[in-house]
């Protein structure tokens, strides 16, 4: 018998004892799943970071026979500085390892969230999936009148004229609010170009439309040239890829309950010089509204 033959003969015998993943005959779309608000982090609620996915998206890559990867999205958006960074390191692995990258969208990929979705190759959602947002937006209080009402004097000393910048304490001055618009305008460029050099000839639309800030369900971004189609993960993944095909969810490593590492310590799991439960209510509260603004 030719040794071939005999090879041929032990690999179909012992292939039934080789787990899924690991056989060759079997295509692998490692999956790495991106939820929550981006830069957003709080003891209580791990935020979407380049920190927290940098790990999941390194292993997801480095599968040995990865056909592609695959990335479920649902974030509505959050720092512009951490969206960027989680794009480029899906674009450099992608590059690097010559693997496609394919995106779905679950509720929403609006704002940073879907400036990382630009990273994939191609972006599929559901039909009543938010995609969008192609904007900036900072928001914050003015509590002058209070601070008057109840006796309260605001006492600041700083070096640097514009230090104090958009204090919510202080009066609003118009020369900080337009600074402030200005690095809006910059960080809001920055943006479209991105998108633009991702989505390239598939945008189907005016810019002052596309890049109003203005959000779309998934079946109009889809005439829009935002998504490529109403398309789930599942039946994609099996016609591109065969009906074997392996889909591994690779995520963070966590600690106890779950949590993500380094795991529970002291004071209701709480650091030391982290926030308590008030602080960890306000962030909660803030959270909320950034989903509710897409109706989540």
């Amino acid at each position: 018998m030719a040794q071939s033959d005999f090879s041929e003969k032990l690999l179909k015998l012992f292939r039934p004892l080789v787990p899924r993943r690991f056989r060759p005959d079997i295509p692998v779309v490692p999956v790495v799943r991106l939820s929550g608000i981006i830069g957003f982090s709080t003891p209580l609620r791990p935020g979407l970071t380049l920190a927290s996915v940098a790990k999941p998206l390194d292993r997801a890559f480095a599968s040995p026979r990865a056909r592609a990867v695959a990335l479920l999205f649902n974030s509505p958006g959050g720092s512009a500085v951490q969206s960027h960074l989680v794009f480029q390191r899906i674009r450099q692995l992608s590059a690097e390892k010559k693997l496609p990258v394919l995106a779905f969208v679950e509720d929403v990929a609006a704002s940073g969230g879907y400036m990382i979705a630009c990273a994939a190759d191609e972006v599929f959602a559901d039909p009543s999936s938010i995609v969008g947002s192609i904007g900036v937006i900072g928001a914050t209080f003015g509590f002058t009148k209070l601070i008057e009402k109840i006796g309260i004097e605001r006492r600041i000393y700083t070096s640097g004229i514009n230090k104090a910048m958009l204090d919510p304490f202080l009066p609003e001055n118009p020369e900080h609010v337009a600074r402030l618009k200005a690095i809006q305008e910059d960080i809001h460029a920055t943006f479209i170009q991105l998108v633009k050099s991702r989505r390239g000839a598939k945008l189907n639309g005016a810019d002052e439309n596309l890049f109003s800030g203005e959000y779309w369900a998934a079946t109009k971004g889809a005439e829009l040239g935002l998504v490529d189609g109403i398309r789930d993960m599942r039946s994609t993944l099996r016609e591109r890829y065969g009906e074997k095909v392996e889909t591994p969810l690779v995520s963070a490593k966590t600690g106890w309950f779950g949590r993500a590492a380094p795991g529970v310590t002291a004071r209701l799991g709480l650091l030391p010089d982290q926030p308590g439960l008030a602080d960890e209510l306000i962030s909660s509260l803030e959270a909320r509204a950034i989903w509710a603004r897409y109706g989540l």
